[in-house]
């Protein structure tokens, strides 16, 4: 029973971020494309488009990417963060930073998937 709580906590976790990222890119359609396509069709138009990728895409290889680009957003993120603990002269903090920069993007060049 703990274990179905936990795939159902899993599964609407995951169904709220979607709904919630359905909303905010058919906010920037509409603002991308000067309010010429209104949000709620660009909604329609973008979950076409993603239930269209979903069913003709590997979809380990989309989350794949996905893991990727998180590795490298969160690289970026800490070397921002180092960039900016040299400027506040905080060599440990900079040092550690740089070192989680490397790691992610060590870890977006060599890991692999599980499936793999």
């Amino acid at each position: 029973m703990a274990c179905l709580c936990v795939v159902a906590a899993a599964l609407s976790a995951q169904f709220s971020a979607a709904i919630d990222d359905t909303s905010g890119a058919g906010g920037l359609v509409d603002e991308l494309t000067a309010h010429r396509i209104k949000p709620h069709y660009a909604s329609v138009l973008l979950v076409g488009a993603w239930l269209a990728l979903t069913w003709t895409a590997d979809v380990f290889a989309i989350i794949g990417y996905a893991s990727r680009a998180f590795a490298i957003y969160y690289a970026l993120q800490a070397a921002i963060a180092a960039v900016s603990s040299i400027g506040a002269r905080r060599i440990a903090r900079a040092v550690l930073s740089i070192a989680l920069s490397v790691l992610g993007v060590a870890i977006a060049v060599f890991g692999t998937s599980v499936e793999g």
